[in-house]
C-alpha cells in the first residue's frame, strides 16, 4: 500500500507535494501527485492512434497492439480541480496478449513552483491489474537533470462507466 496521506513543506519556494534533501553529492527528491485519465467525451486525455488488425487467429481481449497518445493532468490532490502540478504526455501500447499490460513512455512536465519547466521521463511496463505498479525513471530535465529512480503507482479511483481513472503517484528520484 502506498502512503498517499503525507504532505511536506520545505519553505516558501517548495510546493507541498515535493520534498528534496541532500543525498551525498546529489539531491534526493520525493514527489507525490495524482494522474487523471479521461477516456471518453470531449475532454478525453487519451486517444487511440493506431489499432491492431485483429483476426480470429490472433484476437485477444487485451487489445494487444493498440497504441494510445496521452496528455493527462497531474494534480496535487485526487480531485481534478485540485492544483495542477503538471501534465503526463506520451504514449502507451498494449504489450501483452494475455494480461492488461501497457508499455509506457511518458514525460511528466511540471508547471508548479520552482519545478515549472522541469520534467521526468518514465519508460516501463504498466501491469494495470496489479494493485501497486513500479516504473523506472530514466531521465529528467531542469531541476531534475540526470534523474534516475522509480515510481510507485496505485489506482485511487476507477469508474469505467464515466471513463475516469485516477492514480496516486509516489516518485523517488536522485538527481544533480
Amino acid at each position: 500500500m502506498i502512503n498517499l496521506s503525507y504532505v511536506w513543506s520545505d519553505g516558501p519556494k517548495s510546493p507541498t507535494w515535493v520534498k528534496t534533501e541532500p543525498y551525498g553529492p546529489e539531491q534526493k527528491t520525493i514527489l507525490q501527485f495524482y494522474f487523471h485519465e479521461i477516456t471518453t467525451g470531449d475532454s478525453a486525455t487519451i486517444q487511440l492512434i493506431a489499432q491492431a488488425q485483429p483476426s480470429a487467429a490472433n484476437y485477444t481481449v487485451t487489445d494487444f497492439g493498440d497504441l494510445y497518445m496521452a496528455d493527462n493532468p497531474l494534480t496535487m490532490g485526487p480531485e481534478l480541480n485540485s492544483t495542477l502540478v503538471g501534465r503526463a504526455q506520451g504514449f502507451y501500447g498494449s504489450a501483452s496478449q494475455n494480461v492488461w499490460s501497457y508499455i509506457m513512455g511518458l514525460t511528466y512536465n511540471f508547471v508548479d513552483g520552482i519545478y515549472n519547466g522541469s520534467s521526468l521521463s518514465i519508460l516501463g511496463l504498466n501491469s494495470i491489474v496489479n494493485p501497486v505498479r513500479e516504473y523506472p525513471v530514466v531521465g529528467g530535465t531542469g531541476v531534475f537533470r540526470m534523474a534516475r529512480g522509480y515510481v510507485l503507482a496505485q489506482t485511487y479511483m476507477f469508474d469505467p462507466n464515466l471513463g475516469i481513472v485516477i492514480i496516486g503517484y509516489n516518485v523517488t528520484i536522485f538527481h544533480s
